[in-house]
């Protein structure tokens, strides 16, 4: 598994405005700036319909991580869910790297990232409203975060509330175990709207 996306220790997210609102996208950059990929989010006719009718809370998704070249690199997926869901990470040939436990304690929600034989690998807790999120490994050790804070070349690029900087330590070597925990973490933002 070679992925070049993934080498990046550093990645900016940044909403593309929908007015309809029906699919999510985000453009993802590097810590220099360059436009490296995107996050889409896959919604078919009816579940258009459905989002209309329904909680999105209820409902499936599929978001998908996508280079610059629009080649898929991984993608986190959820089924119909009416109380615990399971939120599947798969890598690009679409085979299951992980999977997410989700938990919510008021307004802080914490997010459990098991690999694929359900060995905890990662944890991302923190606070919503603030937008600051921890991640921490096994022996609770922290190996990343989430914040709404960044300096550096991109820093310029970014003004508006509505993006977030995910970092991870460049010394965290697992390549399978990065991909899992990097997705959850870009795709985070995502998730949680999902999850309302």
């Amino acid at each position: 598994m070679s992925s070049n996306f993934f080498d990046s220790n550093s990645f900016f997210v940044d909403e593309k405005v929908n007015f309809f609102k029906f699919a999510n996208c985000y453009n993802i950059y590097d810590d220099k700036g360059e436009h490296i990929g995107a996050i889409k989010q896959k919604l078919t006719a009816g579940q258009k319909f459905l989002r209309v009718l329904l909680r999105k809370g209820m409902l499936p998704f599929l978001l998908e991580v996508r280079d610059k070249n629009d080649v898929l690199e991984a993608s986190i997926s959820r089924g119909w869910t009416f109380f615990m869901s399971k939120i599947t990470i798969s890598d690009a040939q679409g085979n299951k790297i992980g999977s997410i436990q989700q938990k919510f304690k008021l307004l802080k929600p914490r997010f459990i990232i098991l690999n694929n034989s359900d060995m905890v690998i990662a944890e991302i807790t923190g606070d919503w409203k603030a937008w600051n999120f921890v991640i921490k490994d096994p022996s609770n050790a922290q190996i990343g975060a989430i914040t709404k804070k960044w300096a550096g070349a991109a820093k310029e690029i970014f003004t508006n509330a509505d993006k977030y900087n995910v970092n991870i330590d460049p010394n965290y070597s697992n390549k399978t175990n990065k991909i899992a925990i990097l997705s959850s973490a870009i795709t985070i933002d995502m998730v949680l709207k999902e999850s309302k």
